[in-house]
C-alpha cells in the first residue's frame, strides 16, 4: 500500500510539474506570438536585434559604460548594421536608436509632434510624485516654474553666490593637503551650490551629511530595476524616501512656517526655488502639497549638481594632462583675479563673459565625457524615419522608446577631426556645425540649467587653477558611467599651490 501512495503521488507531482511547464510554455508561445505579430504589422524595421528576453540588451547597454566607452553601444552597431538607426531592447522595453547629427535633428524638430519624454518606470518607483501623475508630467511642470530662476537676471545674481561657495569650499577643503580626491569634493561643492541656491541652504555640516545619500539616488535612477536587497535600485529607493523624510520635509516646512508668519515673504518669490513653490498655484487656485516639492526639489538637486560635478572633475582631468592649456586658462583666470584682489569683490557676470578660453575648454570636457550619455523619448504615432519604420506600439502594448545617444555625435570624425584629441579650438568662430555637440539637447527640451552649469563650471575653474596647479596620481585612471561618468578611482591628484 505504502509503494502504491508512493508511486500515486509521485504521478501526481508530475503531472502537476508537466502542467505547470506546459502553461509557462503557452504562456510564452502566447507572448512570443504577439510579440512576433507586432513586428510583422511594421515590415520594414530598423535592424538590429532583440536579444534576451525581457532583459534585451541592457547588460551591453551597461557593460559599456562601466567600462567607460558608453558610445559603442551606438558606434558598434552603427557599423555592424550600416545604419544611422537601429533596433534595441534595453530598459525593459523596444528601442529604436537614432545616432548622428541627422538623428539629433530629427528628435530636436519633432519634439512633441512624434514623441515625447519618456523615464524608465524605476525613475517613478525612485521619484514617487503622485498617483495621478508621472515624471514626465513633472517634468512639464518643472520647465514652467524654472524659467524663473534660471533667466539671465536672476542668474547675473547667482554668481557671487557660487564664487562664495567655491571660496569656502576650497578653503576647507583642498587648502593646506598635499592631495586631494577631486570628484568626491567636486560633488560636495556642486551639492553645496545648489543646496544654497534652491534652498537658501548654506550650512556645510548638514549638506555633508545628504552626498552619500544623493549619489545612491543617482546610482539607481537608470541601473537595472530589480528591488531586491542590496542592488543599487534598492538603495535608490531607500534613500529617495530618507532625503525627503530626514532632510527636506523639515526644511519646507519650517520656511512654510517663516512665510506663514510673515518673515521674507517680500522676497520669497525671488530668494530661491523652494519659497516659489511655496507660495505658487495652480489654476484652480491649489498649492503644491508638501510631498510634491519635496519630490520636486529632490529631482531639482539630484539634476543640479551630478553632472556639473562629473565635469568639474574631468576638467582637471584633462587640465592636468595638457599643461600648455593649463596655462592659458591660468592667465585667462588670473587677469580677472588680478581685478579682484584690490576690493576682494566677488565675481559677477561680467567676469564669466571674459572666460572665454576656460569655456571652450570645459565644452571640449564635455565633448570628451557627457556626463550623461542620452535621453529618453516614447513614440506617440507610427512614423518614418532614414526609410524605416518605428511604431508606436511594440510587445505587450509597450510604448516604443527612442534613445537619443550624445556621444555618438561627439566622438564621430565626421563631425569631429581626430575625435579623441583634447583641442579646445573646435569651439573658436563658429564652432562645431549645428547638431553635432548636444552635451544639453536641443529643441524644446534643451536642458533648461544649460546656463546655470556653465556657470557653475566656471566658478569652479576660476577658484582652482588661481590656487593650484596639480597632477594625477593615477596616470591611466579609468573612466566608469553609472549612469553618470565618473572617474573610477575619484581622481586623486596632488596639488601644487601657487603661493607656496
Amino acid at each position: 500500500m505504502e509503494q502504491y501512495h508512493h508511486h500515486y503521488y509521485s504521478s501526481l507531482y508530475l503531472n502537476l510539474l508537466l502542467l505547470f511547464l506546459s502553461l509557462i510554455s503557452l504562456a510564452v508561445a502566447t507572448i512570443f506570438y504577439k510579440h512576433k505579430s507586432q513586428y510583422h504589422r511594421h515590415v520594414n524595421l530598423p535592424p538590429g536585434r532583440r536579444g534576451l528576453p525581457y532583459v534585451g540588451e541592457t547588460l551591453d547597454f551597461l557593460s559599456t559604460g562601466w567600462k567607460g566607452r558608453p558610445e559603442n553601444f551606438v558606434l558598434d552597431r552603427v557599423r555592424e548594421f550600416s545604419s544611422n538607426v537601429f533596433k534595441t531592447h534595453i530598459v525593459g522595453k523596444p528601442t529604436a536608436v537614432l545616432s548622428g547629427a541627422e538623428g539629433n535633428k530629427f528628435v530636436f524638430t519633432n519634439e512633441n509632434k512624434l514623441f515625447v519624454a519618456w523615464w524608465p518606470d524605476s525613475v517613478n518607483k525612485i521619484f514617487p510624485f503622485t498617483e495621478t501623475s508621472s515624471v514626465a508630467e513633472e517634468s512639464r511642470r518643472m520647465r514652467r516654474l524654472l524659467p524663473q530662476f534660471m533667466k539671465p537676471e536672476a542668474l547675473q545674481r547667482y554668481v557671487g553666490v557660487m564664487d562664495d561657495v567655491a571660496r569656502r569650499h576650497f578653503a576647507s577643503s583642498w587648502e593646506g593637503r598635499d592631495a586631494v580626491e577631486v570628484f568626491p569634493l567636486a560633488k560636495n561643492y556642486t551639492f553645496w551650490v545648489a543646496c544654497r541656491l534652491f534652498l537658501s541652504l548654506d550650512d556645510p555640516e548638514r549638506i555633508a551629511e545628504f552626498v552619500v545619500p544623493f549619489k545612491d539616488v543617482a546610482t539607481g535612477i537608470f541601473g537595472l530595476p530589480l528591488d531586491l536587497p542590496f542592488t543599487a535600485f534598492r538603495r535608490a529607493i531607500r534613500a529617495s524616501t530618507y532625503i525627503r523624510e530626514e532632510f527636506l520635509t523639515g526644511i519646507i516646512r519650517q520656511r512654510k512656517s517663516e512665510l506663514a508668519d510673515g518673515k521674507n515673504a517680500d522676497v520669497a518669490k525671488t530668494q530661491d526655488i523652494l519659497s516659489f513653490m511655496l507660495m505658487a498655484t495652480d489654476d484652480n487656485g491649489e498649492r503644491m502639497s508638501e510631498r510634491d516639492i519635496a519630490d520636486k526639489i529632490l529631482g531639482l538637486l539630484i539634476g543640479g549638481h551630478d553632472t556639473a560635478s562629473s565635469t568639474c572633475s574631468f576638467v582637471v582631468k584633462f587640465l592636468s594632462e595638457f599643461p600648455r592649456i593649463y596655462d592659458r586658462v591660468y592667465e585667462e583666470q588670473m587677469q580677472i583675479a588680478r581685478c579682484k584682489a584690490a576690493t576682494g569683490e566677488m565675481l559677477n557676470w561680467e567676469d564669466i563673459q571674459k572666460m572665454k578660453y576656460s569655456w571652450n575648454v570645459a565644452c571640449e570636457v564635455l565633448r570628451l565625457v557627457p556626463p550623461l550619455q542620452g535621453t529618453f523619448r516614447e513614440a506617440t504615432t507610427d512614423f518614418v524615419f532614414n526609410g524605416f519604420s518605428i511604431p508606436k506600439g511594440w510587445k505587450l502594448c509597450v510604448y516604443m522608446q527612442l534613445y537619443w545617444s550624445v556621444p555618438s555625435t561627439h566622438k564621430t570624425e565626421k563631425y569631429f577631426p581626430e575625435p579623441e584629441k583634447f583641442d579646445p579650438s573646435r569651439f573658436e568662430g563658429r564652432g562645431p556645425a549645428p547638431y553635432t555637440f548636444v552635451p544639453f539637447g536641443g529643441g524644446p527640451r534643451m536642458c533648461p540649467g544649460k546656463e546655470y552649469a556653465r556657470l557653475e563650471i566656471l566658478v569652479f575653474m576660476h577658484n582652482l587653477v588661481k590656487r593650484f596647479k596639480f597632477e594625477k596620481l593615477i596616470p591611466d585612471e579609468k573612466i566608469v558611467v553609472n549612469p553618470i561618468a565618473v572617474p573610477a578611482n575619484g581622481l586623486p591628484v596632488r596639488l601644487f599651490p601657487h603661493n607656496a
